[in-house]
């Protein structure tokens, strides 16, 4: 009978499991779509406009990187309270979240707006980049405050379960993406082709199109957790402060690491455009190759959190080792995705022979490098952070990526001269060094505790 039962408690969780990550994977591949065909649209464009659009995505990505460290630190507090069945705390957690998101939003759209130049800089010294750049941000910029409120709502409806309606917005958002960025690159139809800025108008129309479904699913059909505007300026001291104790180890986390994997970019587009436009398809296959391992990191925060809130801490335990299981075998297939896709993406790319060169050398080094990735990320974003262990990522960041990978990356670039290949292998080497850092974490069960009042 026992036997019987733990049979049928498996089956259920990775009926689960298959439920939550399937559309959380289908919603990165998606994401990873649109950046995709940016990237090969582009890159059939020229090796500038490739690398101008990549560079200046930058900026949008640490903004995200923000908004998710905010929904993931909510979510902490979120699917414990849904473990709870507390659907007004939630409420208030999503205005709480939404408030801060829009702030964010528009001091980083007034940044590109007003500073688009200096930014670019920051980025790459070579002047027709940073030129194509400052096209893309002052058009791209605008989207930024309707990516703020898609972004907090969809990840915290994530956090409730509600994984479906971030699939069909993303969906829509890529079909008409696609459509309009082929359309306004090339100049089809009779328009006259806009180059990188077609891009950036597909990217903002695209997003606008996020928004008004996102709208209209908060008023209209979602009857669960529901969205008030007056819960934009609510005040509950308790909360706030639970809030503000996992929010914000998670927001730093995220900004420090999105942060630092801009200053990745930076260094590398201080190498030429050759080693950018090798970089930047490298990064989305890298993407294409994660898009399962972190919709399996999303549903453990998700499973695991609300095991946590329901007082099953030891089931916990249990879901977390099998967590760990599936996101080494995932690991592993997506280091053999990046294998195959790089002698494909040598052959369709209009790329000169050097970058070709660098893109063959990067995809050998980041396919053993999505392994450590996909453990790391399941272990940090997924098993920590669902047990209210916000800032052990913090402090891992610090340490690997900028006290390692970045700080020894830039010396090898700028100081002991090494050849690209190294001074890749350098940058890329954080993941690596994070392992043994989150195993140790992982078996001290420190981060197993019940966050809910």
């Amino acid at each position: 009978m026992a036997c019987a039962n733990e049979r049928d408690e498996k089956k259920e969780f990775y009926r689960l499991v298959f439920i939550l990550v399937l559309p959380l994977t289908l919603q990165n591949l998606i994401n990873v779509g649109i950046t995709s065909a940016d990237i090969i649209m582009l890159g059939k464009v020229s090796e500038i406009s490739l690398s101008a659009a990549s560079l200046a995505g930058q900026v949008q990505f640490i903004m995200t990187l923000v908004f998710f460290g905010l929904t993931s630190g909510a979510a902490v507090l979120t699917a414990q309270y849904w473990g709870k069945k507390e659907i007004r705390t939630i409420e208030k957690i999503l205005g709480i979240s939404m408030r801060v998101a829009l702030v964010v939003a528009v001091l980083f759209t007034l940044a590109v707006l007003l500073f688009p130049e200096p930014i670019m800089k920051l980025f790459t010294s070579e002047e027709a980049v940073v030129k194509e750049g400052i096209q893309y941000l002052k058009i791209v910029g605008i989207s930024y405050i309707f990516v703020s409120v898609t972004m907090i709502y969809l990840n915290i409806m994530r956090s409730v379960e509600r994984v479906v309606i971030s699939t069909v917005v993303y969906l829509v958002s890529l079909i008409i993406n696609v459509i309009l960025a082929l359309i306004f690159i090339f100049g089809l139809f009779g328009l006259k082709p806009m180059g990188i800025r077609g891009a950036a108008l597909a990217t903002l129309i695209a997003r606008m199109v996020e928004f008004i479904i996102v709208f209209f699913y908060a008023n209209k059909i979602n009857k669960g957790v529901k969205f008030h505007f007056k819960n934009l300026f609510i005040r509950d001291k308790l909360l706030m402060k639970d809030f503000l104790t996992y929010v914000i180890p998670v927001m730093l986390n995220e900004l420090i690491w999105g942060v630092g994997t801009s200053t990745n970019a930076a260094i590398i587009g201080h190498l030429g455009s050759p080693v950018v436009a090798a970089n930047s398809v490298t990064q989305v296959t890298r993407q294409l190759a994660m898009v399962v391992a972190f919709g399996l990191a999303n549903a453990t925060a998700i499973i695991i959190g609300k095991a946590i809130g329901e007082h099953r801490e030891e089931m916990a335990k249990i879901y977390a080792k099998r967590f760990i299981r599936l996101t080494l075998v995932l690991g592993v297939i997506g280091a053999g995705v990046i294998l195959g896709v790089s002698g494909i993406a040598q052959s369709q790319l209009t790329l000169s022979r050097e970058a070709k060169t660098y893109l063959k050398i990067m995809m050998f080094i980041m396919s053993y490098f999505v392994i450590g990735q996909a453990y790391n990320t399941t272990m940090v974003v997924g098993i920590f952070r669902a047990g209210g262990d916000t800032s052990f990522g913090l402090i891992l960041d610090v340490s690997a990526l900028w006290g390692c990978s970045i700080l020894f990356g830039a010396l090898a670039a700028f100081v002991w001269k090494l050849s690209v290949p190294f001074v890749y292998m350098i940058i890329m080497s954080d993941e690596i060094i994070k392992i043994p850092l989150t195993t140790l974490r992982y078996k001290s069960y420190k981060w197993v505790r019940n966050v809910t009042r």
